[in-house]
């Protein structure tokens, strides 16, 4: 089994052959993205339509973007940050529109044990009626297990305006669970 290190100098080298070129190369920058782009776009526009539409836009630019990206950690993390504001820019569109039922999306690859599904699934709902940036602080924070730190970052935000969207998207979550 590879170690952390290993993947990172494999994915470094992938990087540099798809600037390169290497159209295989690219695909599997691809590959070993997909799942965390396609997740983040499911999770928070809750459409498979709309979530494969962004992934592919955001791969589209991922190529565009090959000469600028500087390591495989770059990439990602651009990767990460296109992806959350693809979706942003999604939500706010007016045509957008919901098709999958909140109790219809897939669960990780891990689900936790939970012992009430039907507050587990109240709670999705509600994340799903937060404004489109804090439904995205929430998913990265909480799905994707970044750190505040990470999510400001990603989105191009004040460490102070991550927390304050959670801070107030908890007391939402808090009041719309108790009522």
């Amino acid at each position: 089994m590879k170690g952390a290190l290993a993947v990172a100098e494999d994915l470094d080298e992938t990087l540099a052959r798809a600037q390169a070129g290497d159209s295989a190369a690219f695909a599997n920058l691809v590959r070993h993205h997909q799942a965390m782009v396609f997740s983040l776009a499911l999770h928070s526009l809750r459409s498979r339509p709309a979530a494969e539409d962004v992934a592919q836009d955001v791969f589209v630019e991922l190529y565009r973007s090959l000469p600028r990206l500087e390591s495989a950690a770059h990439a990602a993390g651009w990767l990460r940050r296109v992806t959350c504001h693809r979706c942003i820019d999604e939500l706010r569109r007016p045509r957008c529109r919901f098709e999958l039922a909140t109790g219809t999306l897939p669960d990780r690859a891990e689900p936790p044990a939970s012992p009430e599904p039907f507050l587990e699934a109240r709670l999705r709902e509600l994340v799903a009626g937060l404004p489109p940036v804090p439904r995205m602080v929430v998913i990265l924070r909480y799905q994707e297990e970044l750190e505040p730190s990470d999510i400001a970052d990603a989105l191009k935000m004040s460490i102070n305006t991550v927390k304050s969207h959670l801070r107030r998207s908890i007391d939402t979550l808090r009041k719309g669970l108790t009522s």
